[in-house]
């Protein structure tokens, strides 16, 4: 803060005046020194301002203050200046202002008539070039391909032989079940098995894709579901791998065939639904069934095998309806509950088709519910083919 306006705020009264002061770099301008009866100079030197001395000391930091404040207003006029330099547009940048000169080129008094034109030499402006040259034919294959050396040669040879790959014969085609992904084994399809179905847990859902083909299936998979599409055919390497798989449903397509191996890999098979489709022959399946639906097919008796339900301990429910069967496939094992078999071509029973006709107190009391109607049968023609039922058969009397 300036000296001045120490001394208005301690002593009003005073007078200031100014006084030069010189400094190192010449007179630092007006100084403003206070006067009067409030201000006397005191024998030391110092000036006495409302009770307070001003020493030569303190004159010299007020000297000082003054040097440093004018160095600062110096400094900042340069910036200004330098900035307006910056700002300003370089006079060598821009285009040289000002009317084109005229008589330089004189365009009024310029005559095309004149004599210089008659006279002018056209080839003083550059060689002449013969066009002459250009119906010359040039000749392909005259010149002499360069020979390589022996040294070029062979390293050329040796390049071609570490860039010859020997061939290797194709391999053959397998399901890779090592690594199959996050979404499954690879469809062919441009897309994982779990894209196009929906895998959840071990089930796998393929249902009304519009698929021709069963995908290849997680290793995992317990249930397979590939309904309402257009598969037409089973083959033998569609369920390769898959110990856990316990069922299968392929309702609803257009299967006419399938390898005789297809399901005899298959351990933990148990329900394999098939119905409405154009199956003519059944393949073997394994002992672990208990539930097998061939509805709306065109079985015949000679398409399944023979004896190929009596090992099947376990199985439960059998549906054969809508088919071509002549007979009932027999022997049934004991544990079945469920045969239907409307809607064939079954025209006899044999005594022995249910029960056994050398024990006359057997009675097979699992199964409940057996169905003969729309067959050309008359039931109460074979009563001995049904004694050892807990319950007749529906069929026609």
């Amino acid at each position: 803060m300036p000296f001045s306006v120490h001394i208005r705020r301690l002593c009003p009264q005073a007078t200031l005046q100014p006084s030069e002061q010189q400094g190192p770099l010449g007179t630092l301008g007006p100084v403003w020194e206070p006067s009067g009866d409030k201000a006397p100079i005191t024998p030391t030197g110092g000036l006495k301002v409302c009770g307070v001395f001003r020493s030569e000391e303190q004159k010299q930091t007020q000297v000082v203050f003054m040097f440093e404040l004018r160095m600062s207003l110096q400094s900042l006029m340069v910036a200004l200046v330098m900035v307006m330099v910056f700002l300003s547009p370089c006079p060598g940048m821009s285009a040289p202002q000002g009317e084109p000169d005229d008589e330089a080129f004189d365009v009024e008094n310029y005559d095309l008539n004149s004599e210089d034109w008659e006279n002018l030499d056209v080839n003083i402006y550059g060689d002449s070039y013969d066009y002459d040259d250009l119906d010359q034919e040039i000749e392909v294959g005259t010149i002499a391909p360069d020979t390589p050396s022996p040294a070029s040669q062979s390293t050329a040879q040796h390049y071609e032989e570490e860039k010859t790959v020997p061939t290797l014969p194709p391999a053959p085609i397998s399901l890779d079940f090592k690594g199959p992904g996050l979404f499954g084994p690879e469809t062919g399809l441009g897309m994982p098995t779990c894209l196009l179905c929906v895998c959840i847990g071990g089930s796998v859902y393929c249902d009304d894709t519009g698929m021709d083909q069963i995908p290849p299936l997680p290793k995992d998979t317990t249930h397979f579901y590939g309904r309402f599409n257009k598969i037409r055919h089973v083959k033998n390497t569609d369920f390769l791998n898959l110990n856990k798989l316990q069922s299968i449903d392929l309702t609803g397509n257009q299967v006419s065939g399938m390898d005789e191996d297809v399901f005899r890999s298959l351990t933990q098979l148990q329900e394999l639904l098939l119905a409405d489709n154009n199956i003519q022959v059944l393949p073997e399946l394994p002992v672990t069934m208990r539930r097998i639906d061939l509805r709306n097919n065109k079985l015949v008796n000679h398409g399944l095998h023979s004896e190929g339900f009596k090992e099947m301990s376990q199985l439960e429910f059998l549906y054969l309806s809508s088919n071509n069967l002549d007979y009932v496939p027999t022997p049934l094992p004991l544990s079945l509950r469920v045969l239907h078999l409307q809607d064939n071509n079954i025209q006899s029973l044999q005594e022995d088709t249910f029960c056994d006709r050398h024990d006359r107190n057997f009675i097979r009391r699992n199964l409940e519910d057996i169905r003969l109607d729309s067959n050309p049968l008359n039931i109460n023609l074979f009563a001995q083919a049904y004694v050892c039922l807990p319950r007749l058969p529906v069929g026609s009397h």
